[in-house]
């Protein structure tokens, strides 16, 4: 587990260096272009990378908002043979944008229902 914290810390580190010089474009192909891996996921494995993420973005020095947790969580997934989407949606009034991520239709990071409460944008 350890080292799974270890590879969402850096992945933190990442993605968050292409918002920091405002490269929306930049992430959203790294995670649309993220391969996914020939290997036989676990079936524990989209709750151990969740958990991990969680645990590496307490330690994260600033705040981790939803794009960065769905990226690195989708990427992640993807690297362990999980077919995973992050998906970002919008609300009109009040706006608001947010980010999470599926596999199979099932949201995996978030309340089941954020589908509902977004107009989905993209799927990457």
């Amino acid at each position: 587990m350890r080292s799974l914290v270890l590879k969402a810390y850096w992945k933190l580190i990442v993605f968050d260096s292409y918002l920091t010089r405002g490269d929306f474009c930049g992430l959203y192909q790294r995670v649309r272009t993220h391969r996914l891996q020939r290997v036989q996921a676990l079936n524990d494995t989209i709750a151990r990378i969740c958990s991990a993420v969680d645990r590496a973005s307490i330690w994260y020095w600033k705040p981790v908002l939803c794009l960065h947790r769905s990226a690195v969580i989708a990427c992640l997934l993807k690297s362990y043979g999980v077919r995973a989407e992050m998906i970002i949606g919008a609300q009109h009034l009040p706006f608001k944008a947010h980010a999470w991520v599926e596999v199979d239709g099932r949201v995996v990071n978030d309340k089941p229902y954020t589908p509902e409460l977004y107009q989905v944008l993209d799927r990457c």
